[in-house]
């Protein structure tokens, strides 16, 4: 389905635009940044995940801060609740917004099909981290807010309830963990997250974790057998399977809610989630508004090491865009550059700032103390992965093949471990030989 759906946008988009005419609407058009902000001008609509920001009044505040640095320009903002299945609808037409974040279904060489370059690689990125994940022919199309290390959200008040105060080494420690926690406290030791479905794509974050290895996810361009045992994705998998499979994670997960989630962790119902650490501040905010402890709340690193230390990956959270389309370039392209570099949104919300040479914030001081490697994962192949992930029907930055894993872990889908990793394996590798040859 994902590939008929980017064949139909692409055909849709290439016959909008060649109708466009003019107007702004001209493919190529480099949406630079504005030299002065009074001469930009329009309303310009922002498509957002962050419907809880429109409703807090968050978003506004930002919006009115930009607008005494620009007085002409109007933001408004359209909070979409499944971001990337509403995206994709709107996207079969030229109407999605000035700004916009780039839907993860998309493949990054799909991307000047849609949005106007925002300038050249080797100057943005040297402001910017993570602009090889959006470059395509030396131009940029995306600007990531914020960057995000990958760990495990935990509540260390039911840890240390449990008598665990030292990060597991190996998933077979953080087994034994969750099973002390279920032993010992009344918490879910894990949760999955599994009906919303799009927290359990975050796993595939870890690939480079278990061998602190910034190139792993680009092997996979060459790696017949994902799956295959001592690998990443084996490792990484195999742990969620085994707390599933011995009942380590919610009862019915088919019930999962993430915003309750979010409650249920910072009140101590529940131990741990794996997730990015852009989550650190919306739980400790949850406990704190339940009443509790908001430090309660920290982040550890996948169990795994290497020459004796941990290693997160780190990787751009949702990045900015300007609609190819959009008739407001200018205050469009003001808006992404305001947000990322004066807004202070990555400072308020403890995330990582995609400004290079930012600090890591105070919600990673664990992974500073501990001396955990942080490393980029690099993306040099990532056009080659999509086109076997997409012709494989796996969707490995998809929630789909791990709902599966989860359901096969639980007894509610035929098979086990082995022949499930192995089924993966023969559609990955059929697939490579397939457009190898």
């Amino acid at each position: 389905m994902r590939r008929n759906w980017v064949t139909l946008v692409a055909a849709t988009m290439v016959a909008a635009t060649a109708c466009s005419g003019q107007g702004g609407d001209e493919r190529g058009e480099i949406a630079a940044p504005p030299s002065d902000p009074a001469k930009v001008a329009g309303e310009i609509t922002v498509l957002t995940n962050r419907t809880d920001q429109i409703s807090d009044g968050t978003l506004e505040k930002y919006a009115a801060e930009f607008r005494k640095v620009y007085p002409g320009v109007k933001v408004k903002f359209e909070g979409l609740t499944d971001y990337e299945g509403e995206t994709k609808i709107r996207m079969n037409t030229d109407k999605y917004g000035d700004v916009l974040l780039i839907p993860n279904s998309l493949s990054v060489e799909q991307y000047p099909t849609f949005f106007a370059p925002l300038g050249k690689a080797d100057e943005l990125s040297a402001k910017f981290d993570y602009t090889d994940h959006a470059t395509v022919d030396g131009q940029v199309y995306g600007l990531a807010n914020i960057g995000v290390a990958n760990g495990f959200v935990y509540n260390k008040a039911v840890w240390a309830k449990a008598g665990i105060t030292d990060w597991p080494a190996t998933p077979e420690e953080f087994v034994t963990d969750l099973e002390t926690i279920k032993a010992k406290t009344g918490a879910v030791p894990y949760y999955t997250n599994y009906k919303d479905g799009w927290p359990l794509t975050n796993w595939t974050n870890a690939i480079g974790s278990p061998e602190c290895d910034s190139g792993a996810y680009d092997a996979l361009a060459k790696t017949g057998k994902p799956w295959a045992e001592g690998s990443d994705l084996y490792t990484i998998d195999k742990l969620l399977y085994t707390i599933v499979e011995k009942k380590l994670s919610e009862p019915d997960p088919t019930t999962t809610n993430w915003e309750d989630s979010k409650a249920q962790i910072g009140t101590g119902k529940v131990a741990s989630m794996w997730l990015g650490s852009w989550a650190i501040s919306q739980m400790r905010a949850a406990a704190e508004a339940a009443g509790e402890n908001p430090d309660d709340i920290g982040f550890m690193p996948f169990p795994a090491q290497k020459d004796g230390k941990f290693c997160s990956v780190l990787r751009p959270d949702y990045q900015y865009a300007v609609n190819v389309h959009s008739d407001k370039k200018a205050a469009a392209r003001a808006w992404i550059d305001w947000y990322i570099t004066k807004s202070g949104q990555a400072a308020a919300e403890g995330s990582i700032s995609s400004v290079k040479g930012a600090p890591l914030p105070d919600t990673l001081k664990a992974f500073a103390d501990n001396d955990v490697t942080t490393i980029p994962q690099h993306q040099k192949n990532r056009a080659e992965v999509n086109e076997i992930d997409k012709a494989s029907e796996i969707g490995i930055t998809a929630q789909d093949y791990r709902q599966k894993l989860v359901d096969v872990a639980r007894g509610a889908a035929d098979g086990d471990m082995d022949s499930y990793f192995g089924e993966l394996n023969g559609k990955w590798s059929e697939a490579q030989q397939t457009l190898g040859g």
